[in-house]
């Protein structure tokens, strides 16, 4: 687990050895790779690549390209969102551009942007219509 945390105060945080926790107080820029699940309560700007799930605290605001397996928002999420799964729960807000397979939107959650469906299946190939000339 990583703890990373601007603040002098001891915080205890309640988690397991697969998150890395952002507490409300750190900022940081940059890019993530991550394999584990990753909670932010602070500020966070850059790209991020995760295998597992992103919470957003409610004091938690996330700016940047993340592509994840499931995106939980509970605080500010701007920027581009490639998932499989975005939930965008009561007072979370994410404003972008979103590709996933499943868009929850509760209600008081806030959605500015575009949706488009990721999906697994080929796009189906477009017959093109006969051409018709005017011959007599």
């Amino acid at each position: 687990m990583a703890i990373f945390n601007n603040s002098t105060n001891d915080i205890a945080p309640v988690s397991n050895d697969t998150t890395t926790i952002i507490t409300e107080g750190a900022v940081i820029k940059g890019d993530m790779t991550l394999t584990c699940n990753l909670y932010v309560d602070g500020k966070f700007e850059g790209t991020i690549d995760s295998q597992k799930e992103i919470n957003v605290g409610k004091s938690g605001h996330i700016k940047g390209e993340i592509k994840v397996d499931r995106l939980i928002v509970k605080g500010f999420v701007e920027g581009n969102i490639e998932a499989d799964r975005v939930e965008i729960k009561a007072q979370g807000h994410l404003l972008g551009s979103v590709i996933s397979s499943e868009l929850v939107i509760e209600s008081k959650g806030v959605f500015e942007g575009d949706s488009k469906i990721k999906s697994n299946e080929l796009p189906k190939k477009v017959q093109q219509a006969p051409i018709l000339t005017d011959k007599k």
